[in-house]
């Protein structure tokens, strides 16, 4: 016995001492590669700026540096800010040292309007006088839709152009879930609030079908509205390209429809752009890409650091989600935004939003704070690829609503989803069960039982409330009668073009463009500088947070595979909380 706790000891020191000399061994490498990261990338003359988009988009860079790190089970996925590509971008176009840009994307991990706000960063950079050479092989549509800006558009003889109109599916749970035994009970306002279709309907319902098709089709129009302008085709001559299946046809093929200017290989591609740096032939291309160039510091327009402020705050991913740390808490933007509003210091705000809504209580927590700021100086919001349901009810008390033309926007309305599991338990499982109350409704909300008409009618109750709530707001907000916005409510999802023709949105732009029109509404000249908020968090603490639940999720997505997503879908109804103000779906255009 002596033997074995004396060996078991020494087990368990070891195994400490092991920990410690990992964590101080991890806090090395990380603090090396700290140091690094903050030393200013010097940029050699005739060089190009690369960009290729092979990560995934967000609003905003992080200071996570275990995202260059791969390790297992750490689901931290490498990520670029658009607010860094923007702003290289921005800076590219007058640094001596930049002769050009070149373009390489082939699947771009970002919605639509993320592409679009590049792609006009694009066009700007192209009237300094600057090359923009785009090469690639098998080419998404989004990536199409970037790289035809450019000034020469390449493709290998072997690639693919992938052009064909946009469309997708959706997934319906009915039947599976009465298999199981399962029966979602629904409290929605709202005919186009389809959310909780997947649930209630085996297909799309006629208004689901009519909501999607009219926002599809605007967005295709304005990616070729685009295209047109730029590849000097007619919208009709596109669209027969795209009814031809583009897709699946050779090189040639988009050649010979002026998809493309040119065929040649990569070593060519490389031939071409050290023509054009005046690179001798036996040299490499003094290249730089997004995540070195960000480390380069913008030219400053005036002396000193300039004390007013236009304070820019990213409110990103669902409201209020308790299934992760990401997303939008309700409570720590509405801090930030007040914080800001006391700040007298920032001249102007801009609320940055990429949402597809969650919470209803959430949302109106931080609509409060909105119409505060937006009552005590210039507020603008600026919409990126969505700010649909609770994403909308932030923005409504801005002074003006900035929207890029392939925005999804709208979807006011709010839903419940209850379910109901006794099948399931009791003849599927053989579980049963039995309650003590003191009240006649003590144990609602249960979900192994269907709810009573007095329950269910005090449910819609609440729903109908919140929902006259949201359509006061956004009433409110946008100088509208209630009775029109409940006329464009009823949960539709509007694309920014059908949008802005029904008020919901001000003008067409950017997250550039927003902050412009802030500067000019605060009155604001050149003695400015942009801040960003909220403050980006401690990495070792995001990491330490994220950890189990980044090795669940490894685990999670190699067993199922291609499946997750649907598993992650089912997870996230589960966990919701309260009414929801979130648009009916998660959209992805390719």
């Amino acid at each position: 016995m002596k033997d074995f706790l004396k060996f078991t000891f020494a087990s368990i020191l070891g195994v400490l001492i092991a920990g410690v000399l990992l964590v101080i061994i991890l806090i090395g490498i990380v603090s090396s590669m700290l140091s690094v990261s903050e030393q200013p990338t010097q940029i050699d003359k005739n060089s190009v700026l690369i960009i290729r988009l092979d990560q995934e988009i967000v609003e905003r860079s992080s200071n996570n540096p275990f995202e260059d790190i791969n390790l297992p089970m750490l689901d931290v996925t490498k990520k670029v800010g658009l607010n860094d590509i923007l702003a290289c971008i921005r800076k590219a176009k007058t640094d001596p040292n930049i002769r050009g840009i070149y373009l390489n994307p082939s699947e771009i991990n970002s919605g639509l309007a993320t592409v679009e706000e590049i792609r006009n960063a694009l066009k700007d950079f192209k009237t300094s006088g600057k090359f923009v050479y785009a090469y690639g092989e098998n080419v998404s549509q989004k990536a199409y839709y970037l790289m035809s800006v450019a000034d020469t558009v390449v493709l290998n003889p072997q690639g693919t152009v992938d052009f064909r109109g946009l469309g997708g599916e959706r997934n319906f749970y009915k039947k599976a879930l009465e298999k199981l035994g399962v029966e979602v009970q629904i409290v929605r306002h709202g005919k186009f609030k389809a959310a909780v279709e997947p649930f209630m309907l085996d297909k799309m319902s006629n208004e689901n079908r009519e909501q999607t098709e009219t926002y599809l089709k605007s967005l295709w129009t304005q990616m070729l509205m685009d295209i047109s302008a730029s590849r000097e085709m007619g919208l009709d001559e596109l669209n027969d390209i795209a009814d031809m299946v583009a897709t699946f046809r050779k090189a040639d093929f988009a050649l010979q429809k002026h998809l493309v200017d040119r065929l040649k290989y990569k070593d060519q591609v490389i031939d071409d752009l050290k023509q054009l740096t005046s690179t001798p032939s036996g040299e490499d291309i003094n290249a730089v890409d997004i995540d070195m160039y960000a480390k380069v510091p913008e030219p400053r327009v005036h002396k000193g650091l300039a004390k007013k402020k236009i304070a820019v705050i990213y409110a990103s991913g669902e409201i209020d989600s308790d299934l992760s740390g990401d997303g939008i808490k309700s409570e720590e933007l509405s801090r930030t935004i007040r914080e800001a509003r006391r700040d007298s210091s920032v001249k102007a705000i801009v609320l940055r939003i990429n949402s597809p809504g969650g919470s209803a209580y959430g949302s109106e927590v931080i609509w409060r704070e909105v119409k505060l700021a937006a009552q005590t100086k210039p507020l603008v919001a600026s919409m990126g690829d969505v700010a649909a349901s609770g994403g909308y009810y932030i923005a409504c008390a801005a002074d003006s609503i900035m929207a890029d033309r392939t925005t999804i926007t709208g979807s006011i309305g709010i839903f419940g989803m209850i379910p109901n599991v006794k099948e399931l338990l009791n003849n599927k499982l053989g579980i049963t069960q039995d309650v003590v109350t003191t009240n006649e409704h003590s144990d609602m909300i249960s979900l192994t039982r269907p709810m009573t008409e007095f329950e269910r009618n005090l449910m819609q109750q609440m729903i109908e409330d919140g929902y006259n709530t949201f359509i006061s707001r956004v009433a409110e907000g946008r100088s509208m009668a209630k009775d029109s916005v409940d006329a464009i409510g009823q949960g539709r999802v509007w694309a920014a073009e059908n949008a802005r023709q029904i008020k919901l949105v001000d003008a067409y732009g950017g997250v550039t463009d927003a902050i412009e029109m802030a500067r000019k509404m605060a009155g604001l000249d050149s003695a400015y500088r942009v801040v960003s908020l909220p403050k980006l968090k401690d990495p070792f603490e995001e990491l330490l947070r994220k950890l189990p639940g980044s090795a669940k999720s490894f685990f999670m997505k190699d067993e199922l595979s291609e499946t997750y997503k649907y598993y992650e879908q089912l997870r996230k109804i589960a966990g919701q909380k309260g009414i929801i103000a979130r648009m009916p779906y998660d959209i992805t255009v390719n």
